[in-house]
Order: structure tokens, then sequence, then C-alpha cells
């Protein structure tokens, strides 16, 4: 491999991503001496499979986030993939719902990304709002769809196969899809014109507008593939499942912010890579794995607190967000 090569790689590498790798070690070392079984083979792929669904829609979320914006409309973005996946047979015919099942699944999400995107960057609302606003809608809509009750559709063999079939041996297929999504939107971020300026719009917005870049576009795309990443989820999910099921994204909210902020990207926006993202996914996910079978809540039962196990890390990743907010806070003042 050449020096331009490694250069090329090390770069990746900043001191945030650097720290989340090790708190990653870290955390496997701690789950080993808990249970042995932490550090098998099969625990460890299993881990990385469910970090797969986690990773997808980060991926779009750290876009969104790079452009300086937030997307909160994921939950149900998630949930709205899922269920009109499962449900394109009752809505396109069974001639046409079972072959473009997934597609029609994703094109719901990237649609809820189009409207936020028209929203945030022509409208210029704030994206906090609007997003969150879209999310309720989005919600009204399939509690409309499902009548109010949970769908009773179920996934598609090709959603099956997607969500826990081994296209490589060895390797889950949803790993094997973040991988690809993963490369690619490196490459995106790298060496496309489209990364410079989300980069850039994250950095200094009104100084990419005036050097003549479309920044609303840009944005709009952005929202778009945040959507798209979020709806992929929920047809994975669905997937995994055998069946969509109302609120299946609410569970990803946090896990999935804090995820992106572990990994480094500022949360102002213009700053962050994408291995950084990779590695705050892997520990995120390794931490909620940990926290099930350590089980720390238990040590507060002691002083009183009864904290169920979903209540306590809804505490942790909100404290490692809010910690993050402040550190890049001071990190902004000292700039």
């Amino acid at each position: 491999m050449s020096a331009l090569k490694l250069n090329t790689l090390f770069r990746q590498f900043d001191q945030a991503t650097l720290i989340a790798f090790a708190c990653i070690v870290v955390l496997l070392l701690i789950g080993a001496l808990a249970e042995p079984a932490f550090l098998s083979p099969q625990y460890l792929i299993q881990q990385l499979h469910t970090a797969a669904f986690l990773g997808v829609v980060a991926t779009g979320v750290m876009l969104v986030i790079l452009l300086g914006h937030i997307d909160l409309s994921i939950p149900w973005t998630i949930g709205a993939g899922g269920m009109m996946a499962t449900g394109a047979t009752g809505i396109l015919g069974p001639e046409f719902g079972v072959v473009l099942a997934v597609p029609f699944g994703i094109l719901c999400g990237v649609t809820i990304g189009f409207v936020n995107g028209l929203g945030v960057a022509y409208l210029r609302a704030p994206a906090m709002i609007f997003t969150l606003g879209m999310n309720a809608v989005a919600q009204g809509l399939m509690v409309y769809h499902t009548g109010g009750f949970a769908p009773q559709d179920r996934a598609t063999p090709f959603m099956r196969e997607l969500a826990v079939g081994h296209l490589v041996p060895g390797i889950p297929n949803p790993l094997l899809i973040w991988i690809v999504l993963g490369a690619v939107t490196m490459f995106m971020l790298n060496r496309t014109t489209l990364g410079r300026q989300i980069y850039a719009i994250g950095n200094q917005e009104r100084a990419v507008f005036l050097s003549g870049v479309d920044t609303r576009k840009v944005v709009l795309i952005g929202f778009m593939i945040s959507g798209a990443c979020a709806a992929a989820t929920g047809v994975l999910l669905a997937g995994w499942a055998n069946r969509s099921y109302q609120a299946m994204g609410d569970p990803y909210l946090l896990p999935t912010i804090a995820a992106v902020i572990l990994g480094g990207t500022n949360v102002l926006g213009g700053r962050g890579k994408y291995i950084g993202t990779v590695a705050g996914v892997i520990l995120i996910t390794i931490l909620q794995s940990m926290l099930s079978v350590v089980q720390p809540q238990r040590y507060f039962a002691g002083l009183g607190l009864e904290l169920p196990a979903d209540t306590f890390r809804q505490v942790v990743f909100g404290a490692v967000i809010i910690a993050m907010l402040l550190l890049y806070g001071r990190q902004k003042v000292s700039r």
C-alpha cells in the first residue's frame, strides 16, 4: 500500500474516532468479565448484525447533522417504511405488491424526507420543529392506514431474505448492506462535489450560497437521503420480525443521534468522519448489550430508584448527548 493511500486511510481517524474505538475495546473487556461468551465470534457477529440496523439509519442522520440540521422524524419514518413495505400487496395489488414492496417502502421514506427538505431548505423552518411535526404527521397517517390496530401484513420472502439471509457466507445481509452503504457514503463525502458542499454548508451556509452553490438543493438531498435510510431500516426490521408494527422506530431516535455524536460528528455541523459514525454505532450497540447483561440499574434499587432497563438506557443515551453538546459548545467558544 502506497504512502498516499495510508495517509488517506489515517485521515479518517480523528481523536473522537480513536476514543470511540478505545471505548469499544474497554466495553468488550468488561463484558467478557461479566459473561465469557461476550467475546465469542458468534456473539460478535450477532452484535454486528444488530448494529447494521442502527448503522443504516445513522448514515442518513449523519448527513443531516453535517449540514447543521437535525432530523427528528426518524421514528415514524422507520415505521412508515416497514409498514408500507409489508402493506404494499394490499395497496399495489398482489401482482406488483410482492415485487415492489422494498422500493415502495423506501420511496415512502424519501417522500417524508422530501417534505422535510422543502420545509427546512425552502420555507426556512427550524429543522427541529418541522421534522418533529412531520414525525407526528407520519404517525397519524400510519395509525389511519392501520385503523388504529397493529398491521396484519407479513414481510415478503425477499424482505425476510434481506434481513436474515446470508448472501456472503458468515456475513448477515443487513451487515453487508451497511458495508456497501458505508463505502458509498465515504466515497461521496470524500471524493464528490456533493460531499464537499455538505461539509461547507455545515460550516458556513451563507458563504457557500454567495459562492454560487444552490444550498437549498443540497439540504433537500440530505433530508431525502435521511428519509430513504430510515425507511430502509424499517424494511429490514420488518423482515427481521416478519411483520411490521406501530412505533417500531421509537427505540432508534436517541441511539441514532448518540451514535453519530459519539463518532465525532459536530452537532453544529461541518465536521465529522463516517468511520467515526461506524465506531459510534458499534459502541452504542455494545453498550446496549452490556447494559442488558450487567444490568447496572439494579445498583440504584438500594437508593429507592427502581429504573426499568429501557428507562435506564434512555437516561444513558440522553446523558451522552448532553455531554457531547457541552463539549462541542466549549470547542466552538475556544475557536
